[in-house]
């Protein structure tokens, strides 16, 4: 089957930048929109990189469309809004050490960039979208990351990979990037991410002391659970912490990666890798269920893997 649209799932971050870039530039097939899925979470940089790439896809008639369900720290401490789990790590009232379930990624950004592609295709949920009707819709993945590619779960979107097609590495990227005037690109997720490592929260403790006061005010917050759960009169059985120490994130003794660990050509960015559609981290942990607060399932610390996002749209 032919596609008839062809998407960028825009991150902002260094590969996903990459990849329009090459579009604005002519070194590969443009894009009909670069859709960027908005978690209302993520950090300034993010926000202030993202307006520079508008003015550049501007330029070469490529639109960045932001589309959103709804900012993830507000619904996260809101009780009457239903909590998507955030792969937070746990603590049981035993010691026993855990993550709690991803949904993030599925609710906020894979969901609403599903429901752009279905609007553009003109069949919106819940009109059915006719057999062979398919947009592409390319992913901002490496070589060195190639385990997270992984095929699209709906019949009308095809996942590409055009910088696998190219041979390109991340430090590829960073240096076209930089080439270009686009220097300094970091990874794209959401402020109170847990998967960040110390790198990126001793960084944003030094640099932006606001951005760093709201992740540890969350990370208090979430402590004893969901504010829907505890609303509902399911507290968590132990405890939710941002950082993988399990202590209040403003008592973590960071210690950040030395400039010299670094993989020759890539830059010094904080958490590897960085959290997008289709592409986020898998942790290997036991899992805690956001409604009963229960802990069960092999222990250990999380590590990165391909993970199956699985939704109906």
């Amino acid at each position: 089957m032919t596609a008839t649209r062809r998407y960028l799932s825009l991150g902002a971050g260094v590969q996903s930048s990459a990849a329009l870039l090459l579009a604005a530039c002519g070194d590969i097939a443009p894009f009909d929109a670069a859709i960027f899925a908005d978690t209302g979470w993520e950090p300034a940089a993010v926000y202030t990189h993202l307006d520079r790439l508008n003015e550049i896809a501007a330029g070469v008639g490529i639109p960045i469309v932001r589309v959103s369900t709804g900012n993830i720290r507000d619904d996260a401490l809101d009780p009457a809004h239903r909590f998507a789990s955030m792969p937070l790590f746990t603590l049981g009232p035993n010691g026993e050490r855990g993550m709690a379930r991803r949904q993030c990624t599925s609710e906020y950004k894979i969901k609403p960039i599903k429901a752009e592609v279905r609007r553009r295709l003109g069949y919106p949920h819940p009109q059915r979208v006719p057999a062979g009707l398919v947009a592409e819709m390319a992913i901002g993945i490496t070589v060195d990351e190639v385990h997270r590619a992984r095929d699209a779960d709906v019949a009308y979107m095809r996942n590409v990979f055009p910088l696998l097609d190219l041979g390109w590495r991340r430090g590829d990227c960073v240096t076209y990037l930089e080439q270009h005037g686009l220097s300094g690109v970091g990874k794209s997720s959401c402020l109170g991410c847990p998967y960040h490592d110390d790198t990126f929260w001793a960084r944003l403790k030094a640099g932006s002391p606001a951005e760093w006061a709201d992740a540890v005010a969350f990370d208090a917050a979430i402590r004893h659970g969901s504010a829907r759960a505890n609303a509902d009169g399911h507290p968590l059985r132990g405890q939710f912490f941002l950082h993988r120490q399990r202590v209040p994130l403003d008592r973590v003794v960071l210690r950040p990666r030395p400039p010299a660990d670094d993989t020759a050509g890539e830059a010094d960015d904080g958490d590897r890798p960085g959290c997008g559609p289709w592409t986020c981290p898998h942790p290997a942990e036991a899992t805690t269920d956001p409604v009963t607060g229960s802990i069960a399932g092999p222990v250990g610390d999380p590590v990165t893997g391909p993970t199956d996002v699985r939704e109906v749209a």
